[in-house]
């Protein structure tokens, strides 16, 4: 930035030199978020006083910045921060502004400095792209060049379409050919600004028995032209791709040539792989895009150039024909639109270029550890799981899982290694998938060799994770059917380890009883998530269709799965039942109340008798009262909570035992409070045959007894160990001995995972 500020100050026009600082200045304010913090909500209620008055510059950018940001800038300094756009950013963003003044120019001074502009700039694309002889169309929409297109061939095959206009297409219909991998909407959206029928657009399916299921078939596409041909219609264009939206997958461009020839069609290319023709070596399947009639190209996020137009190569000899379809203009204003651009090539060079391309493409390669012909700078993979051996009721489950666990794995990562670029796509055989396209991400975020390290660091460390979530989700569903007190709950779009909700022991779920279900749930999600444990238990997606569950997340393989079904019941129970004592305390003191109201109004009819109806007159009961006092025990009640009665505290008084009380009982200890190693979490494998046993466990007390006659018992000097038939019999006789049959090894049903049937497979390589 400092050279252009030079480049500003040595200029001779003083209102350039004065519009680029002014760029400059306004930049720095917009892209310093901590320069101005003002809330939103301030500035617009004032907003109607400024619009009268007038504001100075610093104001304006102030409101621009607010406007940009909003309140979030309050709960975050780095939730809303410009793209670091670079030096190479700011002269696109200066070129908006130098199109603006070179506007006011006078018409003669105007067209020369247009003219220059843009033949300038359409030399240095074709040369750069190898499209030789070719003219440029500039626009903002990416899809408005294959629009113009589209019109410049119905003119060219239509002659009398600028007299006749639509009447003309009833003769012959067009037909527009699109890969059916194309992008969403793009056939319908050229049909709607063409003013023709969806008939006229015809989608063509991609490869089903051989080469890419992303590719056009060929063969397929052949058939569909001749049988267009022989219904009378009209084969206009075909657009082929070099690059899917979503695999990045590069059609066989070649044979489509050679076919497009054959029925005198246009072919028009685009697509990310595009932008390999810049490089000194490129790919035999790509370079064949040089002898289409037309390609797109998308510079701007292949150079991260920011507000930069979309360009549209083609190749035509009626400049007539090019004006009529709109290609081309009269109004020198509109041929500014190349000077963003202009001034960008102008700045990068050809060597910087063809070096932020090239960085691209390392950093695929460094990637997928794999470089040749074939190979696409597009990555797509996803987690996948062998179905080999897997029962075809499972097949679903099972696919659904992989596609949630790379659905959860793409923002993982995106979150992870936002550098990357990573993002997360929806392809028709394969499902949802993970995508790293490093032409269209790292020259606009900046990506570098030890970001693509980093993100494949965090694929290693979520395969395992991944895997073990897979393998246990079984397991978890077994147990928690069996578990009384607990539904399973079937979702197949969840990635985690499955979703689980408490219900009351009887079974019996109706409208009554939800609220208070859904009370239970709540607090039991809050006491899960106040454990020591790696597992994560949330409420589940905020659109979910399951309410009043528990979802857990990933897990690891060392998960003890009976442990946390078993925690989960216990503390749902626990909850359940200190609910109920509490209905229950409410309603015995109640009762207590009313009882004792009842008693007092009966101590009350005891004491008129006892005292006579004398003593209750004011002054002749207080003489009598001197004369001849009263002797009454002292009587009052007590309420015991625990019995729910009223007692007398007569024994107190006659005692005199009133301070000296007993010990209250101590309190229980939860059984989610355990005794464990020193950072030793909950639910590992391991921790169940610690010395400290789980108060949830299904297996009855003498059944831990023998486990723990199993274990060889520390012994103290001189003292021998003894066999478990003498534990058996010198246990309490109400106590049931355990048999064989009860006793069985934990440990033996804690095989390691065999994870050799999931891995990460790549689509396309």
């Amino acid at each position: 930035m400092h050279s252009l500020i030079t480049a500003l100050d040595q200029m001779v026009d003083p209102t350039l030199a004065e519009m680029g600082k002014n760029l400059n200045e306004a930049m720095k304010m917009l892209e310093d978020s901590q320069s101005f913090v003002v809330v939103f909500n301030v500035w617009c209620f004032f907003f109607p006083h400024w619009f009268t008055s007038g504001q100075d510059m610093v104001s304006i950018l102030q409101l621009v910045q607010n406007l940009m940001h909003g309140e979030e800038e309050e709960e975050s300094s780095q939730a809303c921060r410009l793209q670091n756009v670079g030096e190479q950013g700011h002269m696109a963003l200066l070129g908006h502004s130098l199109a603006a003044y070179i506007s006011i120019l006078d018409k003669e001074r105007l067209r020369k400095l247009t003219t220059r502009i843009l033949s300038d700039t359409t030399l240095w694309l074709c040369r750069l792209f190898r499209y030789e002889n070719g003219s440029a169309y500039y626009h903002e929409d990416d899809r408005e060049g294959l629009l113009k297109i589209c019109r410049l061939v119905i003119h060219t095959c239509y002659e009398d379409y600028t007299v006749e206009g639509f009447n003309v297409l009833c003769t012959k219909q067009p037909v527009i050919y699109i890969s059916s991998a194309a992008r969403t909407g793009l056939g319908q959206a050229l049909c709607n600004q063409l003013g023709l029928p969806l008939s006229c657009m015809c989608h063509v399916p991609c490869n089903t028995m051989f080469g890419s299921q992303h590719q056009m078939d060929v063969a397929l596409l052949d058939r569909l032209i001749k049988d267009d041909v022989e219904c009378g219609k009209l084969p206009l264009l075909l657009v082929a791709n070099a690059g899917t939206p979503g695999a990045g997958h590069t059609d066989k461009l070649g044979r489509l040539k050679e076919l497009c020839e054959q029925y005198k069609m246009w072919l028009h290319v685009e697509g990310v792989n595009l932008a390999t023709l810049a490089l000194g070596y490129v790919s035999s399947s790509v370079l064949a895009a040089t002898k289409c009639d037309s390609m797109t190209l998308t510079l701007g996020s292949w150079l991260g150039l920011p507000a930069v137009p979309a360009v549209t190569l083609y190749k035509h000899e009626d400049p007539s024909l090019s004006l009529a379809a709109g290609l081309t203009s009269s109004q020198p204003v509109e041929k500014l639109r190349a000077l963003p651009l202009w001034l960008s090539l102008q700045y990068l060079g050809h060597d910087g270029i063809v070096e932020r391309i090239k960085h691209a493409s390392q950093l695929h390669f460094i990637f997928v550890k794999v470089e040749d012909e074939l190979s696409s700078p597009v990555v797509v993979f996803k987690f996948f799981q062998n179905l080999i051996g897997v029962s075809d009721c499972e097949v679903t489950s099972v696919h659904s899982f992989t596609c949630a666990s790379s659905l959860q794995l793409g923002e993982q990562l995106a979150q992870l290694v936002p550098a990357s670029g990573i993002d997360v796509v929806e392809l028709e055989d394969e499902g949802t998938c993970v995508r790293f396209s490093p032409l269209m991400t790292s020259a606009v975020l900046g990506t570098e060799i030890q970001d693509v390290d980093q993100l494949v660091d965090c694929l290693k460390m979520k395969i395992p994770v991944l895997t073990s979530t897979l393998q246990l989700r079984e397991e978890f569903e077994q147990e928690v059917r069996r578990t009384v007190g607990l539904l399973y709950i079937e979702d197949l779009s969840w990635p985690g380890l499955g979703i689980v909700r408490y219900i009351f022991h009887d079974g019996k779920n109706d409208d009554n009883q939800e609220k208070e279900l859904e009370k239970i749930n709540t607090e039991l999600l809050k006491k899960l998530n106040e454990l020591e444990s790696d597992l994560t238990f949330s409420l589940g997606p905020e659109f979910g269709g399951q309410k009043n569950c528990i979802y857990i997340g990933m897990v690891t393989e060392d998960l003890d799965v009976l442990e946390l079904v078993e925690t989960i019941a216990a503390t749902g129970r626990e909850i359940e039942e200190n609910s109920r004592l509490l209905e229950n305390m409410t309603e015995v003191v109640r009762k207590g109340i009313q009882e004792a109201q009842l008693q007092l109004q009966k101590a009350n009819e005891e004491r008129l008798l006892e005292e006579g109806l004398l003593r209750q007159i004011p002054v002749v009961g207080s003489v009598l009262n001197w004369f001849s006092p009263f002797q009454a025990s002292p009587k009052g009640r007590t309420f015991n909570l625990t019995a729910g009665s009223l007692e007398s505290t007569e024994s107190t008084y006659v005692s005199k035992a009133q301070g000296t009380g007993t010990t209250p009982p101590p309190t229980p200890t939860s059984s989610l409070t355990k005794q464990r190693h020193s950072g030793q979490k909950i639910f590992k494998r391991g921790f169940r045959n610690s010395d400290a046993f789980s108060e949830t466990s299904s297996v009855s007390h003498c059944d831990d007894l023998e486990k723990m006659a199993q274990r060889p018992p520390t012994l103290s000097p001189g003292q021998e160990q003894r066999p478990l038939e003498t534990l058996k019999r010198e246990l309490p006789k109400e106590v049931p001995q355990a048999t064989n049959k009860d006793t069985e090894d934990i440990q033996s049903s804690e095989s390691p995972n065999d994870c050799t049937n999931e891995r990460f497979v790549f689509l396309y390589t």
